[in-house]
């Protein structure tokens, strides 16, 4: 064990995530007993706004995270030769919300009542509180939106119920405490009775404090994972949906909901590229929430304020983002924290990593995600190597290790960001604990027909530098020129690449993780150069057809 790593990962933990640990207890049988509530009545129907993909393929069969797989007998609720990830996916029942589910109806139905009866309390990761909370707002909406009750449907849910009362995570918060306060608001407003208003009261008491610290003033979640805010996006826009369905329990709430959905829609949008997807920075992939025109939508539908053009902001201080654009070219650059220093599970070592598109293709990308299977694959995405940053004697910026753990961390510091929106600098001090304290200071330019990219290293020590600009799997390299390359993308323009200052430039093989259980082949820029003070600059050109 690494006793100096493992303190640096625990110092950050708060006290109440220490002392829930020491504390929590499994819930016991007899506590969560006795009949099923009765069901409160609707003001309206649920409709489904924003699809899920569809993953159930056949009544045993199921897709998640780019796999198929069987669901053969009871057993294979568990099965231990899949992925924990794509077992959790298993259990959320999300094919519920796809757009086939009138053609699913009998598939759906047979499913709930085999899971009641393969899934008895407290017995497996359905019973876990994150893929419970999940499965439990999705059984809820197909409810309300018509689909009829299985049998067991009511005593089931009651008891998942009692059992998420008694298990909610506050030793992880973050956003499994809030999934976990969204189920409680949707089971305490299904339900009638005094069981039913006591989880309504503690999920928007859970959600306010959360809410209010999770979604940062610029409309940003505090996790910093592009991917976890659409999650919540949805979330929240379930919660202003549900609040019209519920007016006399969850009016009063309604008003704060709708401001930070819209709040979180502009972030979202701030964050995509011009392609419409997210950028890929900290744990993130496509197809796992829903991208930037589906939630959008739904937030129109609700009568929500959505952004209709340009994002309307470039700077998002407050959770560390920058979005840079001039022409054709669209630059989103990472000055944040690599998230609350007592929840950065799903950071990576990106600090300073930056995104880059030429109308709606993607250019230079950071890796992407996965896998969250403890093991090297995982080491590896979440390592600097894997982004579009500067990596200092092959030592990460952030002490990523495990599947969710970060010990020392990269701290920004000194972000300027120009008033026409084309030019940004920082600099972050990841590896200070290295000899003379190297810092990395990066400033991306962008204007007309070029993108620069600066990168000076200051430090007393000699150290070798790597940089990297892995490239989407889309774009070919062309030929070797004079200090640089000439890269074809998919439209056939072509873009010319040179770097000033190095003296060591190559292309080598990467891979690029647009979703889960898909990993590309791609080709990566890369220079370095050993020396105790370092600038080089790297140079974009769009020079045509």
């Amino acid at each position: 064990m690494n006793v100096g790593r493992l303190a640096r990962t625990v110092i950050h933990l708060q006290p109440g995530q220490i002392i829930n640990r020491l504390v929590r207890r499994p819930p016991r049988l007899s506590g969560i007993a006795g009949a099923a509530l009765a069901c409160r009545e609707a003001a309206g129907r649920w409709t489904i706004h924003a699809p899920h993909p569809a993953s159930m393929l056949s009544e045993t069969r199921f897709r998640f995270l780019a796999e198929e797989r069987e669901l053969d007998g009871a057993a294979g609720w568990n099965d231990p030769s899949a992925s924990r990830l794509w077992i959790y996916n298993l259990h959320y029942f999300d094919d519920l919300l796809s757009p086939a589910t009138d053609e699913k109806k009998l598939w759906h139905r047979e499913l709930i009542e085999r899971w009641i009866r393969e899934n008895p309390p407290l017995k497996g990761a359905g019973w876990e509180p994150y893929p419970l909370s999940r499965r439990t707002v999705n059984w809820i909406v197909s409810a309300l939106s018509g689909a009829p009750l299985p049998a067991g449907f009511l005593e089931s849910l009651t008891i998942q119920g009692k059992v998420l009362r008694r298990s909610l995570e506050y030793h992880l918060r973050g956003n499994h405490l809030f999934v976990n306060a969204k189920a409680l608001i949707f089971l305490g407003c299904f339900f009638d009775g005094p069981e039913a208003e006591e989880w309504l009261r503690c999920g928007l008491r859970i959600m306010a404090r959360e809410a209010n610290e999770q979604i940062l003033a610029d409309g940003g979640h505090f996790e910093r994972s592009p991917m976890y805010h659409a999650l919540l996006l949805e979330d929240m826009l379930d919660l202003v949906q549900l609040s019209r369905l519920f007016p006399s329990l969850l009016e009063s709430y309604q008003a704060d909901w709708c401001n930070k959905a819209a709040q979180m829609l502009d972030w979202l949008a701030t964050m995509s590229h011009p392609d419409g997807e997210i950028g890929l920075f900290n744990d993130a992939a496509f197809h796992e929430a829903r991208n930037l025109a589906a939630l959008s939508k739904y937030g129109e539908e609700l009568g929500l304020d959505v952004p209709k053009s340009r994002p309307s902001q470039a700077w998002l201080r407050d959770s560390g983002y920058i979005r840079l654009a001039d022409g054709a070219w669209t630059a989103l650059f990472d000055v944040a924290p690599v998230g609350p220093d007592y929840i950065p599970g799903h950071a990576h070592a990106d600090t300073l990593s930056f995104e880059l598109s030429l109308g709606v293709e993607r250019i230079v990308t950071n890796g992407g995600t996965s896998t969250y299977e403890n093991s090297p694959l995982r080491w590896a995405e979440r390592a600097t190597s894997s982004h579009a940053t500067v990596e200092i004697d092959g030592k990460s910026s952030s002490e990523v290790w495990g599947s969710f753990r970060v010990g020392r961390r990269a701290r920004p510091a000194g972000v300027t960001y120009s008033a026409d929106a084309t030019e940004a600098q920082a600099s972050h001090d990841g590896y200070r604990f290295l000899t003379g304290k190297p810092v990395h200071e990066r400033r991306v330019c962008v204007t007309g027909r070029l993108v620069r990219v600066t990168d000076t290293i200051s430090s007393l020590g000699k150290h070798n530098a790597v940089a990297r600009f892995p490239l989407h799997p889309s774009v070919d390299v062309e030929q070797r020129t004079d200090g640089g390359w000439l890269l074809r993308i998919g439209s056939g323009e072509i873009i010319a690449v040179r770097v000033e200052g190095a003296v060591d430039c190559d292309v080598v093989d990467g891979h690029f993780a647009p979703e889960f259980g898909i990993r590309l082949p791609r080709k990566v820029l890369t220079w370095q150069m050993s020396t105790p003070s370092l600038s080089v600059a790297t140079i974009f050109e769009h020079v045509s057809k």
